[in-house]
């Protein structure tokens, strides 16, 4: 079995030699994100699918159009809510081949109104083989000016820019992870060595005061053996969102899990797995930069960080309940239950796939708590998010 990518390895090793093992999470971010050779920063191989049926994994997006046309009837009544704005801006972070973008432009085409001429689209993208990707796709809107437009970076963007949406769909779960694993009641933290041809995992103190910050605020406790992730990048980020917008409504699908359940005695071996060929591995130091990593999310936390920065949980439920609160069932009602679009569909409802495994976390910032379609259904409510001071 290959260890990876010949240029990525040669560079992680560089790294190493020169400055000791590195934090897993510092391997995680050069594997997938090395400027010129992480997993999904370079252009795939010739003929050779990353996302997709045919690919490494996918997404909701590629297995129907449906939840773009969800959430562009979401936005709509997030618009109504807002007063109308002009203009209403939704951003994307992290949007894939743009498949769940083209779903909602095409979604508000076949309403033609005032919505769809105030409505803006903001890409956040910092891989160029993505991008491009991006462009083929989105090429019919991109004749309108300023309809849709792209960045490299949430930082890009103007603090408090955003009166409307800022969605994201399975972003959180692909951020660099710091692991912890506990020994005599003790954290120490994996950093990645690399000697006799391969790369190796040693026990360190922890990288930063923030991981011994993070689990003191767990509301449950770790016990001896265990190992766990901490994505510290979610918090970051999550603060990013909140400072982005001024009046509107932050929309994050994942997969993950509130903190009493992730950090649990059920994951004590963590959650982090990689994809090759929709092919799970819990081995990261093979097919290093080929294969994706992900781990599962705390969505405790993101709720937190939200609402120490204003930006407040409005629900919490599941991918089944969120497509149903907004109409899905009218959506399946008009195709042909034989098929394939409408199997496909029904494949985004599974209660035991995507259905339940995708959470819905929807936040709001500058308008009071606003009562939106897709939060009709929640199998979870606000007090599950068992609130934590993560800062």
């Amino acid at each position: 079995m290959t260890i990876g990518h010949p240029e990525l390895v040669a560079a992680i090793v560089s790294e190493i030699r020169a400055s000791g093992p590195i934090p897993f999470a510092r391997f995680m971010e050069l594997a997938l994100y090395h400027p010129q050779f992480g997993y999904y920063m370079r252009p795939p191989d010739a003929g050779r699918e990353r996302i997709g049926w045919s690919g490494d994994f996918y997404t909701s997006s590629d297995v129907h159009g449906i939840l773009g046309q969800a959430v562009a009837t979401q936005a709509r009544q997030i618009d109504a809510v807002l007063g109308h704005p002009d203009p209403f801006t939704m951003v994307e972070m992290g949007a894939g081949k743009g498949l769940f973008a083209r779903d909602v432009l095409t979604a508000l085409q076949t309403q033609p109104d005032s919505f769809q001429q105030r409505f803006r689209y903001v890409l956040i993208e910092r891989s160029p083989a993505m991008r491009e990707l991006q462009r083929a796709k989105l090429a019919p809107w991109l004749s309108r000016p300023g309809l849709v437009t792209w960045v490299d970076t949430i930082d890009a963007l103007q603090p408090g820019l955003v009166t409307g949406l800022l969605f994201s769909n399975e972003l959180p779960d692909a951020f660099p992870v710091h692991r912890i694993q506990v020994t005599n009641g003790q954290a120490e933290e994996i950093f990645v060595d690399y000697g006799d041809g391969r790369f190796t995992e040693c026990l360190r103190p922890l990288s930063t005061p923030a991981l011994a910050d993070y689990l003191q605020q767990l509301p449950v406790r770790l016990p001896d053996g265990s190992r766990t992730e901490i994505n510290l990048q979610a918090l970051r980020w999550m603060k990013q969102v909140a400072a982005l917008i001024d009046r509107g409504v932050a929309i994050t699908i994942d997969y993950g899990h509130t903190a009493q359940d992730l950090y649990g005695p059920e994951r004590s071996r963590g959650t982090l797995l990689c994809y090759c060929s929709q092919r799970a591995s819990d081995d990261p130091y093979s097919r290093v930069g080929l294969q994706d990593m992900t781990a599962h999310v705390d969505f405790s936390a993101l709720a937190a960080v939200g609402d120490a920065n204003g930006l407040h949980v409005t629900g919490f439920t599941n991918q089944m309940s969120f497509l149903m609160g907004l109409g899905i069932e009218e959506m399946l009602a008009g195709m042909d239950p034989e098929s394939a679009g409408f199997r496909a569909a029904l494949h985004l409802l599974k209660p035991e796939g995507m259905g339940r495994t995708f959470k819905v976390l929807m936040q709001h910032k500058g308008i009071e708590r606003p009562e939106l379609d897709g939060l009709k259904f929640q199998p979870f409510f606000g007090s599950a998010l068992a609130t934590q001071s993560a800062a």
